[in-house]
């Protein structure tokens, strides 16, 4: 139960168009002939811009009637030049090719990101980091925050959906638990938070493994957007996942406890022996249903202001300034 009252802590396109000017500019050297029949030049252009800033299409249009044969000369100050015409009152719409997008992330992010996931390395997901290692991260993290591409999460939930990945976090309550990873023989192989952004539901998952089976604990929670950066969530009911035990047991040659190395060359005998009987057995456990309970109380609420996120890293703030840095599954940031 005290895993789980530490899970609960954890918490189109617009147009407009510029006035079309019409300009006739008539050439001397066109109309001073003693032929009538030439008809006059008229030259229109405009231009179409997209709110989106950045991306301008110009498309430019000219409509050209002369005699057959009579071939057309660009007025001067004209923007385009007109190319393949043909004599007939043809008219020809020439558009520009839309300019490149820009780059989905800046350089600048993507080494701080890089260098905010190295920083993490040997802290066990902040349990085991020193204060000077907390200090750096902290600064790394306050970067990232000021260069935000997300300034208003709230209103871009399809970004928070998914499952994510804890990484990093300084809330002291999730310590004892990331603490039993550090137990001989037991590992806890993942902490996580999986948003249905279409349910408004929040998942708190931890994962350990042992020598003998892997088992599961959950929160389950609804949230509600509070401000474009905070959610509040409550949470709803706890899960205990059925234990799921291997088909085989391999133990180590040896375990550290206690600063102590403790050799198991003696016990593999005596687990060999248990080994037909675990198997027997797994398939029995494995089919029982999860273990579910209500968290119907008033401590059951936290909530969470996410100051940074983009499609692969989160980084939020909860009770007491607590940091969580998260990241998407499937990122390569995972493997870093």
């Amino acid at each position: 139960m005290s895993t789980v009252s530490q899970l609960i802590h954890f918490p189109c396109v617009s147009l407009s168009s510029s006035p079309t000017q019409h300009r006739f500019s008539p050439k001397p050297s066109v109309l001073a002939v003693a032929n009538p029949g030439i008809a006059s030049r008229i030259a229109c252009g405009s231009r179409i811009r997209h709110g989106n800033p950045g991306r301008r299409v110009r498309p430019v249009f000219r409509v050209r009637a002369a005699e057959d044969g009579d071939e057309g000369v660009p007025e001067k100050g004209e923007e385009e030049p007109v190319s393949g015409t043909s004599g007939g009152g043809a008219a020809v719409a020439v558009a520009e090719p839309e300019e490149p997008e820009p780059p989905k992330e800046v350089p600048e992010i993507a080494a701080l990101k890089k260098e905010l996931v190295d920083s993490f390395y040997g802290t066990d997901r902040g349990l085991r980091a020193t204060s000077e290692t907390r200090a750096e991260i902290v600064e790394l993290i306050t970067q990232l925050e000021a260069k935000n591409p997300t300034p208003a999460p709230t209103e871009a939930l399809t970004l928070l959906n998914g499952k994510w990945i804890l990484a990093y976090t300084s809330f002291a309550q999730l310590f004892p638990l990331l603490a039993r990873g550090t137990l001989p023989l037991v590992k806890v192989e993942e902490i996580s938070q999986t948003i249905d952004s279409e349910n408004f539901t929040v998942q708190n998952s931890v994962l350990f493994s042992g020598p003998l089976a892997t088992t599961s604990f959950s929160t389950n929670a609804k949230f509600e957007v509070r401000s474009p950066k905070r959610v509040q969530i409550k949470f709803e009911e706890g899960i205990i996942g059925t234990p799921q035990l291997t088909d085989s047991i391999v133990l180590p040659e040896n375990v550290e406890f206690l600063g102590q190395r403790i050799d198991l060359a003696p016990f593999k005998g005596l687990i060999n022996s248990v080994q037909d009987t675990a198997y027997s057995v797994a398939k029995t456990i494995s089919s029982q249903p999860p273990i579910k309970f209500s968290l119907s109380n008033n401590n059951a609420q936290s909530w969470l202001l996410t100051t940074y996120l983009d499609e692969e890293l989160r980084i939020s703030r909860g009770d007491a300034g607590s940091i969580f840095v998260l990241i998407k599954e499937g990122s390569s940031l995972l493997s870093l």
